[in-house]
This record gives C-alpha cells, structure tokens and sequence, in this order.
C-alpha cells in the first residue's frame, strides 16, 4: 500500500536520545531486550502496591472479543428520525452550535441507548460503535451538529483541543484528515494530518469520539486495545518495565505551552475505595518522546533512557498482539474510554472519490467519570476547565492544531462556526 509523503529528516535529539522513532522496529526493539538483559541487572518486583494481575471487563484480547462483546449499535429507522427532529428543534432556538446539549438536542427514546453506551464505555468493555448517521444527506455544518447532539447523550462536557487565546475562542473539534497535500511536511508534527500509518497510543481526556465523515480507498483502519491487558502482560513477565513505566519522564513539548517539556509518569495506579474499583490508567503519546516530521526531539531536554525507549516499544508490540481491528466506516461514530484503550491507526490511500476524513471530539461524562491522576489534572484543566457554549468553536474544514504544528508561530486559518443552524 501507498504510504505517506516521504517524511523530511530530522536531528536525532537531544545528548544521549536511544536510536527510536516515531515508527517502531521490531528488530532494534528486540536488539535492545537483549542488551539490557545482558547488560543490565532488572527489577523483579512492581512498585509497591500495583496489582500483580486486573480482572475486569476491560480487560480482553482481540482475537476472541467478537465471540463475547457486541461493540456495535446499528442505528434504526426510529433513531434516525428521532435525531433528524433533534436537529430540527436545534435549528429552531437559532443558537451557535456551542450551545448544543441534552436539552437543546434531545433524544428522548435514544437517550436511554447512550446513556447505556456511556456506561459501557466506563465500566464495561470501553468503547462502542455507533453505526448509520446520513451523512450524505446533510451539509458539513449539519453533520457536525448531529454528531455534538448524539455525543452529548453519551458524555455531555465538550474539551478544547485547541485554543485562540487573544481571540477568546476554544476549539472543541478536530479534523483527522491527510493535508500533505496541501501543508509543507515542515508544519506537521502528528500522524493525524498525514496518511502515515499511527501507533498505539491515547489523547487527552476521558473519552475520544471520532465520527466518519469518509473512508479511505484502501487501508486506515482503526485499531483498539486493551491497556489493561498490556499491563497485565507486563505485570507478569517484565516488571522492570512496569516501575520505568511509573517513574517520571521528560515528555516534549516541542516550544508550545511556555515551557519545554513536562516530567510525569505514563502509568497511574489508583487503589479501590469504598466506592470505585482498583484502576490503572496508561497515558501517553509516542511522538512526545521519539519527535515526529516538523517536530523533532528538542536538543535542549533530558533525553530518554534505553529503558524508556524499550518500554515505548514494549507498550506498541505488546498493544498489537491483542489489538481488534474496526470496520470503520462512512456514519459511524467511535466513542473510546481513553484511560483504559490504547488506540491506532492503520496507513491509508486516498483517491478523489474516496477519502478517510474523520472529526474528533474529547468529552467527558461527569456521572461515570474517573477520577483524574494528580500528574494529569495539568493537562486535564487544559482541556476542559472553562471552556464555556460562548467560546467554543467548530471548524468546518481541516486545520492542524497548534500542538501538532512544526511551526511555533503557526499561522492557522478557522472558520469559527459561530453560525445559527436554520431550518
């Protein structure tokens, strides 16, 4: 299959960055196990109190999933004409699509089916297909309301995946499109604006939802795992990797944010109360600490250790080996628990006909939210502290977000959809 644009060259990082990229390699990946194992005297033992095995339904593997769980909802005739009158009564309060809620979309039969999903999605398998929106039967700005309408059923606070500070706008929705094309390989620091394939990795936030616009002509599919199972696995056979995993690491910032990087962990145990089970969340971004395209490794932060750079690769192959592969397809909508799944993309060609074009949102579900980590609730805030129906923007057409852009000063076009959807 056709990959991405030939990707441009980059510095290696800074003093002391292992020999990693973004794409992994399974011979440099098993090169290193080996020399640690030589080299190197490795823990036995996990940190204190971190559970040696997690029972739950989120933890499974992909070969034999499909014989247990349902991950689809195939909407009906009766669901389709339920959300085209909550389109309908939206239109008619003439409010920017920030204003989008419960209330002003409602759904009053299938609400009780997303309310189930969002459950689902928490405490049960983490995630679920929905299958059917028209989308050829509506205009962008159109599709782009049904989709915040249904979400809001299912996780009800929208976050900012990116920001106009001067202009006081919040940017709650992303395009996942290839703008090789038509942006210099330069500014694209992330996969997501490439046809390159993604590995596994999560977002920010509890949950991703992806609504297919369009699918690809051959590839891109969409793979999930269980983070839970990896860590099992990791529990079990490679300890050592499970304390690297839970100790502080230099995560790139790559100039954006004022600050040049951040030091946090990319595991987090949170034992059982009286009212919550014993949790385990794995958070992180590959790129963060290998660069991508536009964005290198900065020269001037703490490079990562032979052990971080086996414990990246250990997290992606160990994530395939029980990964389920979706058919996703044109009108479907992916909600993903992100603190429990990691996530993956498969390399994609386009054609004029047929192009992979999904829009992403990061929500949050205040009835069966986790509790956020202490190391995460930086980040956390950043996305969903104050971002209010006034400030909230919806482009219509694709950008690259000003955290996954080479360019510091990145010049971005938005058309701010502030409009009022009319009937």
């Amino acid at each position: 299959m056709a990959t991405a644009a030939v990707q441009i060259p980059f510095p290696a990082g800074p003093p002391g960055q292992p020999d990693i990229e973004y794409a992994p390699n399974y011979e440099k990946y098993q090169e290193r196990i080996k020399r640690r194992k030589e080299t190197e005297t490795l823990e036995k033992s996990l940190p204190p109190g971190f559970p040696q095995k997690l029972n739950s339904a989120l933890v499974w593997e992909g070969k034999d999933l499909g014989n247990s769980y349902d991950w689809s909802y195939e909407l009906t005739p009766a669901d389709i004409n339920e959300i085209e009158e909550g389109l309908r009564h939206f239109q008619s309060l003439n409010q920017p699509l920030g204003f989008i809620t419960q209330e002003t979309f409602p759904l009053p039969n299938l609400h009780h089916t997303l309310r189930a999903i969002s459950r689902e999605i928490h405490t049960g398998h983490g995630f679920k297909v929905v299958r059917g929106l028209p989308v050829d039967t509506h205009t962008r700005a159109e599709n782009i309301a049904i989709y915040a309408g249904v979400a809001a059923h299912v996780a009800p606070v929208r976050g900012r995946q990116d920001r106009h500070v001067a202009a006081g706008e919040d940017v709650v929705l992303t395009h996942i499109r290839d703008l090789t094309a038509k942006v210099d390989a330069a500014a694209i620091g992330a996969p997501a604006y490439t046809a390159d394939k993604q590995v596994f990795h999560t977002d920010s936030g509890d949950v991703i939802a992806l609504f297919a616009l369009g699918a690809a002509a051959e590839g891109g599919e969409s793979f999930l795992s269980s983070s839970w199972r990896v860590y099992n696995e990791l529990a079990e056979t490679r300890p050592d990797l499970v304390r690297t995993l839970a100790e502080p690491w230099a995560a790139d910032l790559f100039g954006k944010q004022g600050k040049k990087y951040v030091a946090k962990p990319l595991l987090h145990h949170q034992p059982a109360t009286d009212t919550t089970p014993e949790r385990l969340i794995i958070q992180y971004a590959r790129r963060s600490f290998t660069g991508y395209w536009g964005l290198p490794r900065s020269a001037d932060i703490p490079a990562i250790t032979e052990a971080q750079a086996e414990a990246l690769d250990a997290l992606h192959y160990t994530a395939e080996k029980y990964a389920v592969a979706l058919d996703f397809k044109k009108g479907d909508v992916q909600f993903v628990n992100n603190l429990s799944i990691f996530h993956a993309r498969g390399d994609f060609r386009d054609s004029p006909e047929e192009q992979r074009h999904l829009i992403r949102l990061w929500l949050r579900d205040p009835e069966y939210a986790w509790e956020t980590p202490e190391a995460l609730r930086e980040r956390w805030d950043q996305v969903y502290k104050d971002v209010t129906p006034e400030s909230s923007v919806f482009p219509l057409e694709p950008t690259i977000r000003s955290a996954s852009s080479g360019h510091v000063q990145h010049l971005v076009i938005v058309i701010r959809v502030k409009v009022r959807l009319t009937p």
